[in-house]
């Protein structure tokens, strides 16, 4: 691809993803950022710019996933993310359903039927599904 692991860190605290760790992975992103923002200085119709800036991020996130699973962890980072990631994910998952709950009781003390933003359900399904298949593929590996 693009972008060399060699380029980049992991990044730690703030989010997800990978950070610049050397000039090149600096450049890198500068291009990317350079990219779409001439796309949008450029005279073109709005849908053109659109398309134009989405297939520029599709190709940016293509190769940021590419680098991300290519990069080299050693035994401890892997066990450090997987506990961060699994911290996280509780408290997502704890924050989605007070606020599903918090959704329900409102719409209920105002005398309203039930209003339930469906997202919020559809990322606690989709998270359920998610495990379910991550397990049956790691029982199977083994």
């Amino acid at each position: 691809m693009i972008g060399k692991p060699d380029w980049f860190m992991r990044r730690k605290y703030l989010g997800w993803g990978i950070a610049p760790k050397t000039w090149q992975g600096w450049v890198y992103v500068l291009v990317f950022v350079s990219l779409i923002i001439v796309t949008q200085l450029l005279p073109l119709t709005n849908n053109v710019k659109f398309i134009i800036t989405t297939i520029i991020i599709v190709i940016l996130l293509i190769d940021v996933i590419h680098i991300m699973i290519t990069m080299k962890k050693d035994e401890r980072e892997i066990k450090h993310e997987a506990i961060a990631d699994r911290n996280a994910l509780w408290v997502m998952l704890t924050v989605l359903i007070i606020g599903i709950l918090y959704q329900t009781v409102i719409s209920t003390i105002n005398n309203q039927v039930p209003q339930i933003d469906y997202f919020l359900i559809a990322a606690l399904l989709a998270a359920v599904i998610m495990k379910a298949f991550t397990n049956l593929y790691l029982d199977k590996k083994d």
